[in-house]
């Protein structure tokens, strides 16, 4: 078995598990995002509003950047990954199958920015999201879409 097959096979067992002869998404205390165990993580706090959408706020710091001033874009599409993920596992297991963003605007660290994703439709196993990341006056930074895989005889909740 090459490295490559066996970090992939590695990784795909730290994030799944058998329960019986089910798959099962493993929550992790220390994600690099919503993690309070990581302490070089984000540590954002997701909640969960009454229609079913996840709003979080986040100020990312200076560590965050790509290029002076503005965050990486890489750590941006994992907080809206991770926006749209919770409002998934909300109501199944499921994890991402596929990932698209469009930046708008550039994200400043030291700004604050409202965080919010849900689902946009479902059928079967396939679970279509999407997520914005906005500056409190509402202007669109970033938006993201993703398409969710729900785990074999995932039943929602």
């Amino acid at each position: 078995m090459g490295a490559s097959t066996e970090s992939t096979r590695m990784r795909t067992a730290s994030t799944t598990r058998k329960a019986g002869n089910r798959l099962r998404a493993v929550p992790q205390p220390s994600c690099f995002v919503c993690g309070h165990d990581n302490l070089y993580g984000l540590r954002i706090r997701y909640q969960q509003e009454s229609a079913g959408a996840i709003v979080a706020v986040w100020s990312p710091t200076s560590q965050l950047e790509g290029f002076r001033g503005i965050v990486h874009g890489g750590v941006v599409s994992a907080v809206l990954d991770e926006a749209m993920s919770k409002a998934v596992t909300a109501r199944c297991e499921a994890l991402t199958a596929e990932l698209r963003v469009r930046f708008r605007r550039q994200v400043s660290s030291g700004a604050t920015f409202i965080i919010r994703g849900w689902i946009a439709r479902r059928t079967k196993r396939k679970i279509e999201t999407e997520a914005t990341l906005t500056s409190p006056d509402g202007t669109e930074h970033a938006r993201a879409w993703a398409v969710f895989l729900a785990l074999p005889e995932t039943r929602e909740a």
